[in-house]
């Protein structure tokens, strides 16, 4: 009797698939925004040219120097101002890092419901940085 309830339990939990939580998915999309920053200005570094990172918030995607685009997870939303280029309501931003390090700035913010963190980026150092959006 016991082998039979052991194997409905099981039988159950192998149904519902791998366990998920949105969290993690959040989590996991900010710490890959906040890489492909943090590797453009590497990048801009160690080749000696500038590099440009497009924020495309109606697809939901970045873009780092014309790559292919880093997609976010359904129904998390992305919105992003820089600097000189911040338009309201624009769709698409973009962030250019110098050789030197520094960059043009800005900041995305990633939402999924009541969640929203901030990723940002300094002009004068090129620094990237993540935080709870207000």
């Amino acid at each position: 009797m016991v082998l039979v309830v052991l194997g409905l339990i099981a039988g159950i939990a192998a149904s519902r698939g791998p366990a998920r939580s949105r969290a993690l998915d959040v989590r996991a999309a900010v710490g890959d925004v906040a890489a492909a920053l943090r590797g453009a200005r590497g990048r801009a570094i160690a080749v000696n040219r500038p590099v440009l990172v497009v924020v495309n918030g109606a697809q939901n995607s970045l873009s780092v120097d014309g790559g292919p685009p880093l997609r976010l997870p359904a129904g998390m939303g992305l919105t992003a101002a820089t600097g000189v280029e911040a338009v309201p309501g624009r769709q698409v931003a973009s962030i250019r890092f110098a050789p030197d390090g520094s960059s043009s700035g800005g900041r995305i913010v990633l939402a999924d419901g009541a969640r929203r963190v901030l990723v940002g980026v300094d002009w004068l150092t090129g620094r990237v940085s993540v935080a709870n959006a207000p």
